[in-house]
């Protein structure tokens, strides 16, 4: 007996559990899950989203499932390094999320599955080769990001009607094709002059609020990123030190402090995810497994947040949130 089912049945017995001891003869494997995730792993609602989805499927950390996790922490250049760790762990999976980390892991393997929990645009960006046939050794979920992101300055507009100059922060070095097109002509739309502030780096999100300023942005709207989404407490400060109304693509933004999110529920996203690593461990190949669109979306409003800084949300407003923290 190797050295794995000799844990396997250990645990099994510790656990006094016999339906995972059947399981475990039957599959003899534990399996290893890697992680490349550009948000830290605690607090990650995402992960335990993800976690409970594998869980309601019968694999449960510790017992016949590992998941090696890796976080760029703000640094998106060492995301190629990640993923060329986790290949060597020889995972039997990589989950990941935005186009930079899913394009990383594409590029160190073309034979471990790589499931996305969320990219942007997986054509637009030659991550996949179609939707309902992906291609390749990449499959998971779709994001919608450039038809979301003209959707989020609406709703920033009905939540401070009077505002007439909005600066977009972006990670122009990961900025999804087309998202700042259809940013620039929803603002058009709304008769809001609008400003690209381009970030590629950490240190440069001080220098975008200040630039924002000296745009005279009455409020900002920021973008996706590795940057931003390792920066979520920072960024937030950054846009009440400003006094500036903000509108983010996820919660964590608003639960830090910022003023309002719309996009995609990745916590909804990553338990889906957890559905096409159980496809995959049981023969699936991704290339014949379709790509997913989003189902949930959820608009976050941060109250207390719009009282700093003297607004007063309309009702009607409030009345739409998924959610109002108070």
């Amino acid at each position: 007996m190797n050295n794995t089912a000799v844990r396997i049945v250990a645990l099994v017995l510790c656990l006094s559990s016999v339906t995972f001891a059947a399981e475990a003869q039957k599959a003899g494997k534990v399996y290893r899950i890697g992680v490349l995730d550009p948000a830290p792993v605690v607090p990650n609602a995402n992960l335990d989203a993800f976690r409970e989805g594998l869980r309601e499927l019968g694999y449960v950390v510790g017992q016949n499932l590992v998941i090696e996790y890796r976080s760029p922490a703000g640094r998106p250049g060492v995301l190629p390094d990640l993923a060329a760790e986790l290949v060597r762990l020889k995972v039997d999976l990589i989950l990941t999320r935005g186009t930079a980390a899913v394009t990383a892991a594409k590029n160190a393997t073309r034979t471990i599955p790589i499931v996305m929990a969320a990219s942007g645009d997986p054509i637009g960006t030659g991550v996949v080769t179609g939707l309902a046939r992906p291609g390749g050794n990449v499959t998971g979920l779709s994001a919608l990001t450039v038809e979301v992101s003209g959707k989020r300055i609406q709703l920033l507009k009905d939540a401070v009607p009077g505002i007439k100059r909005i600066a977009a922060v972006l990670d122009t070095g990961r900025l999804v094709p087309q998202q700042w097109p259809a940013m620039e002509q929803s603002a058009r739309s709304l008769g809001v002059e609008f400003h690209l502030v381009e970030i590629t780096k950490a240190d440069d999100l001080g220098p975008a609020f200040d630039l924002a300023m000296q745009h005279r942005a009455e409020a900002i709207v920021v973008g996706l990123g590795p940057v931003l989404q390792n920066s979520v407490g920072r960024v937030a400060d950054l846009a009440t030190k400003h006094r500036l109304p903000a509108a983010f693509f996820s919660r964590e933004f608003v639960e830090a402090g910022g003023l309002m999110s719309y996009g995609v529920s990745y916590p909804d996203a990553y338990r889906r995810a957890a559905t096409y690593v159980d496809k995959i461990f049981k023969g699936a190949k991704p290339a014949d497994l379709p790509i997913e669109q989003p189902t949930k979306f959820e608009f976050v409003i941060n109250e207390k947040t719009a009282k700093a800084l003297g607004l007063t949300i309309p009702q009607s407003v409030l009345l739409r949130a998924d959610e109002v923290i108070r």
